[in-house]
């Protein structure tokens, strides 16, 4: 999923804004949790937090509510790309949008899938599922044309299966 923030993204939008796979930002763009300033604590959107930014990251942020710039974001690594105005934003989203819409859904969702499902495993685990994940993306047609596709030098044409 593709986020693209043009605005304030602020306690639960900050939360949305993490579970994106890919982040784009407008450079006026502001993050945070400003809960503590209304004595609140951003529970609900400390498990995504924790999983996206370095914790000392999150709990600066939690600890004093500040608001970070989409720099800041970029520099941490929340942020994949930062756009200098909203025209400049449209192009970069729907250069990404076409990229990613030109690749096989099917292994798209695979993957993905399997990224998130792993996390928590160990580094064995990890190596076992991803193992029968890749038996699985192998078998697929979309796979067989991709490397079909490679062999001819052609662009390749997904089915989704």
């Amino acid at each position: 999923m593709v986020g693209r923030i043009n605005g304030h993204a602020l306690a639960g939008g900050f939360g949305l804004a993490c579970a994106c796979d890919i982040l784009l930002a407008v450079e006026s763009a502001t993050f945070g949790t400003p809960e503590i300033n209304v004595g609140v604590w951003p529970m609900m959107i400390s498990a995504i937090l924790a999983r996206n930014l370095p914790r000392k990251v999150v709990l600066e942020m939690m600890l004093l509510g500040d608001r970070w710039t989409a720099a800041q974001m970029k520099e941490v690594g929340l942020v994949s790309r930062v756009a200098g105005n909203l025209a400049e934003l449209d192009e970069l989203t729907a250069a990404l949008a076409a990229r990613l819409a030109a690749k096989s859904p099917a292994i798209l969702r695979l993957g993905r899938d399997a990224f998130y499902r792993m996390e928590d495993m160990s580094f064995d685990e990890a190596l076992a599922y991803l193992h029968s994940q890749l038996t699985l993306v192998t078998l697929s047609e979309d796979s067989q044309e991709g490397v079909q596709a490679f062999l001819e030098k052609r662009e390749p044409d997904f089915k989704g299966r």
